[in-house]
C-alpha cells in the first residue's frame, strides 16, 4: 500500500513539474524543399541544435523552468510564399523568427514580424535594405553585401584581372550583390566590360555567356545561388572561355563543386561572410557536435543560425520574459562569444564587426586565400 502512495506522489511530482513547465515556441523559416533545400536544412540544424542544447542547460524565465520548441516553415525561396509563412508564424504564437536564407524572402516577410512585433534574427539574408527600414526588432548575424560586394570587387580588380563582367540573378540578393561588386571593381582600377542577368530558376547560360566569351574579360564575377554557378561553370568550360570565376556566398559551396564536376578548377574562387568554420573561435567544437547530433557537414549558414537563435535567447534571460515587446530590445544589447565570434548588434541590427573570407578551389574544396 505504502509503495503505491509513493509511486502516486511520484507521478503526482511529475505531472506538476510537466505543467510547470512552460513550452516557448521559434519559429525558423527557410528553403526547405527545391534546390536550396541543403541550404535552408543547414538553417534549420542549427537553429534545432541550439534549442537542443539551451533545453539540455534548462533555462527560466520569469520564475518558471522554460522548454523551447521549433516550428519549421517552408518558404520555397518564394518571396510570396515567405510573406505567407511569415504570417502563419505570427498567428501561430512564436516569439521569435530565425529566418530567412534568402535576401528576397526576407524583405518582404520582415514587415510581417515588424507588424507583429516578432523579432527577426536573419543567418544569412545580406541585402542591406534589410536592416535599413527601421524596424527595431530585424537583425542579422552574418555581414551584409556592402562589406561581401567590396571584398568581392577589389579582390578581383586587384588579384584576379582588371577587366570584368559581371552577372547576376536578378534576385533581391543577387542584384544587391552585383551593384556593390561594380562599385568596389571601379572604385579598385578595374572596368566592367559588360553586365549581364539571368534568373534563380535558369540552367541554361549560353548565349549570355557567348556575349561575355566576345568582351574578353580577365574575370567573371557571378551574384547568385550555387545552383546556377555549377552549370554555369560547366558552359563557361564548354565555350573554352579562359577568365577566372569569383561568387558571392550563395555558391560558395560543397554542392557547387558537385554540380560544376571537372569544370571547376583552380581559377574559381568565392566568398562567404564570416570567418572560415575552422577559424571561427567555437568552429571546430560546433562542427563536431552538429556531425554528432545530424550526421552532416555545415553546408554555410547553420553556425550564423545557431547563434541567431542563441541572440533570442539569450534576450529573454536578459529580460526575464519571451514576451516579445519585453526581451526584443534586449536583443540589441546582447553581446556574447557565439560559435561565429563576439555576437553583438549595431544600431541597425547589423552584426559588428562582420568579416569576409576568400576561397580558392584547390585540391577538390574551397580554401580560404584571403
Amino acid at each position: 500500500m505504502k509503495r503505491s502512495l509513493v509511486a502516486l506522489a511520484v507521478l503526482g511530482l511529475g505531472a506538476s513539474l510537466a505543467q510547470a513547465q512552460e513550452v516557448i515556441k521559434l519559429g525558423v523559416a527557410a528553403p526547405l524543399t527545391g534546390t536550396q533545400a541543403h541550404l535552408g536544412k543547414d538553417i534549420e540544424n542549427g537553429v534545432r541544435l541550439a534549442l537542443d542544447e539551451y533545453n539540455a542547460k534548462g533555462v527560466t524565465l520569469g520564475g518558471k523552468k522554460v522548454k523551447f520548441e521549433l516550428q519549421a516553415e517552408d518558404d520555397q525561396a518564394d518571396p510570396k510564399t515567405a510573406t505567407t509563412v511569415a504570417q502563419r508564424l505570427a498567428d501561430s504564437g512564436v516569439k521569435g523568427v530565425v529566418g530567412h536564407l534568402n535576401s528576397g524572402a526576407s524583405i518582404p516577410a520582415s514587415r510581417i514580424y515588424n507588424e507583429a512585433g516578432l523579432p527577426q534574427v536573419s543567418p544569412a539574408s545580406t541585402n542591406p535594405k534589410l536592416t535599413q527600414q527601421g524596424f527595431k526588432a530585424t537583425f542579422r548575424t552574418i555581414a551584409n553585401d556592402v562589406q561581401q560586394g567590396l571584398a568581392i570587387g577589389k579582390y578581383a580588380a586587384t588579384k584576379l584581372g582588371k577587366k570584368v563582367a559581371l552577372i547576376d540573378d536578378r534576385t533581391a540578393y543577387g542584384q544587391g550583390l552585383a551593384d556593390e561588386v561594380e562599385k568596389a571593381v571601379k572604385a579598385n582600377g578595374g572596368s566592367l566590360t559588360g553586365r549581364e542577368f539571368t534568373s534563380d530558376k535558369a540552367t541554361d547560360f549560353l548565349a549570355i555567356l557567348t556575349r561575355i566569351k566576345a568582351q574578353n574579360p580577365d574575370v567573371i564575377v557571378y551574384s547568385g545561388m550555387d545552383t546556377q554557378a555549377g552549370p554555369m561553370l560547366k558552359q563557361i568550360k564548354q565555350l573554352g572561355i579562359n577568365a577566372k570565376f569569383i561568387t558571392g556566398d550563395g555558391g560558395c559551396t560543397g554542392e557547387v563543386i558537385k554540380l560544376a564536376g571537372d569544370a571547376i578548377g583552380g581559377s574559381a574562387y568565392c566568398t562567404q561572410p564570416g570567418l572560415p568554420l575552422d577559424k571561427m573561435p567555437g568552429g571546430k567544437n560546433f562542427n563536431e557536435r552538429f556531425k554528432k547530433r545530424f550526421n552532416a557537414d555545415v553546408q554555410i549558414y547553420a553556425p550564423y543560425s545557431y547563434d541567431a537563435a542563441s541572440a533570442i535567447i539569450e534576450a529573454m534571460k536578459a529580460a526575464n520574459s519571451a514576451d516579445p515587446a519585453k526581451y526584443a530590445p534586449a536583443i540589441g544589447k546582447v553581446n556574447f562569444p557565439g560559435v561565429i565570434g563576439t555576437v553583438a548588434f549595431d544600431a541597425k541590427g547589423d552584426i559588428k564587426d562582420g568579416a569576409v573570407t576568400v576561397y580558392q578551389f584547390k585540391s577538390g574544396k574551397w580554401e580560404a586565400v584571403q
